[in-house]
Order: C-alpha cells, then sequence, then structure tokens
C-alpha cells in the first residue's frame, strides 16, 4: 500500500489547506503550536478554532508564556469554544512541560502521553507533525478514509483496532506528518460524510468501498441514542447595574468557569416547582420567573433553563459569587450555555 502514501503526499503538496499552525510541506512544525491546535480542535471545527488559536498565540506565544499565565485568564479567554476541561488541561499542561521538561515538549509518543491532557491520538498527532517521527495518527477524518479504503465491516467503536491496523500498514516512514495532516485534508474536504467527491480524490483508485460503489455506509456505526434532556432554573441578581455570578467548582462540567447560580442540572420531563427551585435561590425573597426557554447541547446531553430575575437594595456576600457589571458581561468570559440564559433577560 505504499502507493497510498505516494499519491497522497503528492496531491497534499499542491492541494494542502493552508492553516496557521502548518509548516510548509516537508518541514517541521512548532511543538507548541501543533499542540495547541490539536487540543483545540478537538471535537471542535478547524473554522472555529483558527480565531481562537490566533488570540492564543498573541497573548502567549510561548509555552512559558501561557504557563505564566493565571488559570482565570485561560479560562476566560478559552470562553465559547467549550469542552472547558481541555482548557484546564491546557494550562497544567503547559506548566509541566516548563517545570519538568525545561519548555521542551518530549518527542516520543510514550513522553507525550505522560502530559496532562494528552490522550494517544494527541500524542500521535505532535510526534508525527512535529517531531517526524512514523506515529499511527487516527482522528475521525481518518478513521472515515480507512475504513473506507479497506470496506472496514465492524461497526464503531469496536472499529477502532481494524481502522488503527489499516493506518499503520499505510504511514511512511517518511514524511508521516505531512501524511497525517494529508489524511485529514482529505477527510474533510473530499471524503465528507455525505456526497464524498470520489472523482477527485488522489487515492480513490486504491479503495474499495468506491469500487463497490457503497462509500456512505462507511464507517460502520450503533445506532444514534437519544440525549436525554436536563432541565434547570437559573437566577439572576441585580444590584446597582451588577449581576451576581457564581464561579464554578474547578471539578466537573463548565469547572472553574464563571456562571449564573442555578438549580442543577437534572434530567426530568418537566422544570422545578415554584417550591422547589427557590430552595437553590442564592438570597430568600420575591423572584420572578420568565417564560422563555434557553437551550443548549452538550456532549451527552440537552440543557433547558429558565431564568428568575431579582433586583437587591445590597451588595450580599454570596459563597463562592462575585459581582460583576452588567454592561461588561461579555467580558467576564461566560460559556456559551450560559450566555444564552443571560440573553433571556429583557
Amino acid at each position: 500500500m505504499a502507493e497510498v502514501a505516494k499519491d497522497l503526499l503528492g496531491w497534499y503538496d499542491t492541494e494542502r489547506r493552508d492553516l496557521p499552525w502548518r509548516a510548509a510541506p516537508g518541514k517541521h512544525a512548532n511543538p507548541y503550536n501543533v499542540w495547541l491546535s490539536e487540543v483545540m480542535l478537538q471535537q471542535t471545527t478547524v473554522a472555529t478554532v483558527t480565531t481562537y488559536y490566533q488570540k492564543f498565540l498573541n497573548l502567549w506565544p510561548t509555552v512559558h508564556e501561557l504557563a505564566a499565565a493565571p488559570l482565570e485568564e485561560v479560562l476566560k479567554e478559552w470562553a465559547g469554544l467549550g469542552y472547558y476541561a481541555r482548557a484546564r488541561n491546557l494550562h497544567k499542561c503547559a506548566r509541566s512541560v516548563v517545570d519538568e521538561h525545561d519548555g521542551k515538549f518530549p518527542d516520543t509518543e510514550t513522553g507525550l502521553r505522560a502530559l496532562p491532557g494528552i490522550g494517544d491520538y494527541t500524542a500521535a498527532a505532535i510526534a508525527a507533525i512535529a517531531f517526524d517521527k512514523p506515529a499511527v495518527v487516527v482522528d475521525g477524518n481518518i478513521e472515515r478514509v480507512v475504513s473506507r479504503l479497506n470496506r472496514i465491516e465492524d461497526q464503531l467503536p469496536a472499529a477502532k483496532k481494524a481502522i488503527k491496523a489499516a493506518t499503520a500498514g499505510i504511514t511512511p516512514n517518511k514524511r508521516p506528518g505531512d501524511f497525517a495532516q494529508a489524511m485529514m485534508d482529505l477527510g474533510s474536504g473530499i471524503c465528507t460524510p455525505k456526497n464524498p467527491k470520489c472523482l477527485l480524490c488522489p487515492i480513490g483508485i486504491h479503495c474499495n468501498a468506491r469500487a463497490a460503489g457503497d462509500m456512505e455506509r462507511f464507517p460502520v456505526k450503533a445506532p444514534r441514542k437519544q440525549k436525554p434532556v436536563r432541565r434547570a432554573i437559573s437566577f439572576w441578581l441585580e444590584h446597582d447595574g451588577h449581576i451576581l455570578l457564581e464561579r464554578r467548582p474547578d471539578q466537573g462540567l463548565l469547572g472553574g468557569m464563571p456562571g449564573l447560580f442555578s438549580t442543577p442540572w437534572v434530567e426530568r420531563t418537566d422544570f422545578p416547582a415554584s417550591g422547589e427551585w427557590q430552595e437553590h435561590a442564592p438570597v430568600d425573597g420575591e423572584w420572578l420567573l420568565l417564560d422563555e426557554v434557553a437551550r443548549h447541547t452538550f456532549t451527552h446531553f440537552h440543557l433547558e433553563s429558565r431564568l428568575a430575575v431579582k433586583t437587591t437594595d445590597r451588595r450580599l456576600n454570596i459563597r463562592q459569587g462575585f459581582w460583576h457589571p452588567h454592561s461588561a458581561l461579555d467580558e467576564v468570559g461566560l460559556p456559551t450555555a450560559f450566555s444564552k440564559i443571560v440573553r433571556l433577560k429583557p
């Protein structure tokens, strides 16, 4: 299957995507840039990541500067990108690289996997792209390309082992980083989930699914389970142009991020009754519950929220709470879920 790599790399040399974290074909990329982009790209599109990547590089051009930044500031700049555990691990990893590796990323998969927040895929991607190691890189795009090339009938996630083995069989010893990025580009632009552009594919002559005419059947996936719906009431407490926000615990969903105080996010068929949700309000008294509903989708569930509002004549000290100017809410780094809830306030 050496012809697959040869044909693909020839295509990549002329058709590659111009992405800010990439080096020219045949050149080694900066490990810091590769690591930063790969962490951001987990479950996030290139179009979304590009802006955040440029912003982070402008603020923290090196791993030393990122490691020295306060975690709260990193989380604030990450707001809107989602999957906030990535931001916490990003900061933790930067400190580990600086404190334990003299600011230099390990150049092996084993060494990279030992760093916080770096799993098998990210370690392989950094090793191949930044250090030219013949690591086997398999993301969602590559998974689709390889499953079609080989018509792998096993259902995901059980098929992952066979897909990785097949990817290893076509990964070249020379230019493994370019090969991995070429596979990503192929899956993103040509070997797409629907209506793949097989006539434009540089490795189409090697593809078993194309020969059989059943490309869209691969990769074979289990039926998608319906996501549960969790419902909650959030609280908007206002005093003299300031809103009471909560600094969420470091551990758990949206850990360390600012948000509104709220009832627990519980899977249920309706919203909590007034007697129930008022027990979770940050202060006692009369609250006005608005009718509108904010909806946000997380990886494993949908969240529906309503907003209860109240004005107070004094600035109360609430545990885990802090007051922030209403006019500057855009600057505090609210996660998207809370930004949607905040917009319920007239």
